[in-house]
């Protein structure tokens, strides 16, 4: 089974600007994603950006780069005109890889590709992580799904999903005990064919509400074929301090 990975990465962060560029352990941020990319054993890695400065800078250690549009409302547009250019096969798994995840295991990335491979009526795959902190159970930011006994995503919600009726309705905080929540993670497999699909959908009303973009494909009745994850990612990097934290996690002893 072979797959294609392609990183989006834009310039444009409404709080941490330029991010991809980070030196983190003396490598930027986007060359740290790049190299766990192509561990992955992907048969081939590009980066998808809008901007000239990503762009000089990638070709410093790859030729895969592809400039794409600057209008694009989320990674999954930029993916879809990434593989258009690169006219890849209709039939090719792409893995979305987030360009602010220098701490996404390898493992991780062979598997959601290996996932959608191996269940033929989703053209789409993601991963989650059981979570364990009751305060991420009830943090909006923190994406929780749940999956059907055939491996298939049910939801997605910044709510607490199942919502344990019997306990948060009296103002407990810890759902009963057996209730299992899972993190979202944002990492994607989609077959290429999908992807021309997907961005001629407008957006529906729950995606609008609950600023999910993967919603869109339940909406429309399509599979979207979702699993725990084999290795738990580090953080990702949406601030300063999440910058600080990777980079001492990277190894980075001048963080500290």
């Amino acid at each position: 089974m072979s797959f294609v990975v392609i990183i989006p990465a834009r310039y444009a962060s409404s709080r941490l600007p330029g991010k991809p560029l980070l030196m983190l352990a003396g490598k930027s941020m986007i060359q740290h994603v790049y190299e766990n990319a192509v561990s992955s054993g992907a048969s081939a890695v590009y980066i998808a950006t809008d901007d000239t400065r990503i762009e000089e800078h990638a070709r410093d250690f790859t030729d895969n780069v592809i400039m794409t549009r600057d209008d694009h409302a989320c990674g999954t547009d930029r993916l879809a005109e990434a593989a258009e250019k690169l006219a890849l096969d209709p039939d090719t798994i792409i893995v979305n890889l987030q360009g602010d995840e220098p701490l996404m295991p390898a493992e991780n990335i062979r598997q959601v590709a290996d996932l959608l491979d191996t269940h033929e009526s989703a053209n789409m795959a993601t991963l989650c992580i059981r979570i364990h902190d009751i305060d991420e159970i009830h943090n909006p930011h923190v994406v929780k799904t749940l999956f059907d006994k055939n491996g298939y995503a049910m939801y997605f919600s910044r709510a607490p999903i199942p919502y344990d009726r019997d306990a948060f309705t009296t103002g407990e905080r810890e759902p009963a005990v057996g209730h299992e929540y899972y993190r979202h993670l944002g990492i994607y497999a989609y077959r290429c064919r999908f992807l021309k699909t997907y961005v001629q959908w407008p957006s529906c009303l729950i995606e609008q509400r609950e600023s999910l973009e993967q919603l869109r494909v339940l909406w429309h009745g399509e599979r979207i074929a979702l699993t725990e994850a084999s290795a738990t990612p580090g953080p990702g990097i949406d601030t300063e301090d999440d910058a600080k934290t990777v980079s001492k996690l990277l190894g980075d002893s001048s963080k500290e």
